[in-house]
């Protein structure tokens, strides 16, 4: 499923046009990105979590070259759904028939 599915099925679910849905969820998108940017972690209750998780300090290889290099500590973003959203896919017969 697209974006433009997810705005599409969004529209004809509320009436709303898609102009309207388009542009909340670019905002929607924006917050989330503009927030994790600054460190800030997002918390939707019954869906989940958009935190920055932390690698830590670490020694790589460039197996082309055959060098070591050094990644220095860094965040990346991160999504963890929540306890009622793992299960609902768990019990989900749709998810069982993709997975095959």
């Amino acid at each position: 499923m697209t974006k433009a599915d997810v705005i599409a099925e969004i529209s004809d679910k509320t009436g709303i046009e898609k102009a309207d849905v388009t542009s909340t969820l670019e905002t929607f998108f924006s917050v989330i990105k503009n927030s994790l940017a600054e460190g800030e972690n997002i918390y939707v209750r019954g869906f989940g979590s958009f935190i920055n998780k932390k690698r830590a300090k670490k020694v790589a290889r460039n197996i082309s070259k055959n060098t070591a290099m050094v990644i220095d500590e860094h965040f990346i973003p991160s999504f963890k759904p929540a306890k009622i959203f793992v299960e609902q896919v768990k019990t989900s017969d749709k998810a069982k028939v993709s997975a095959e």
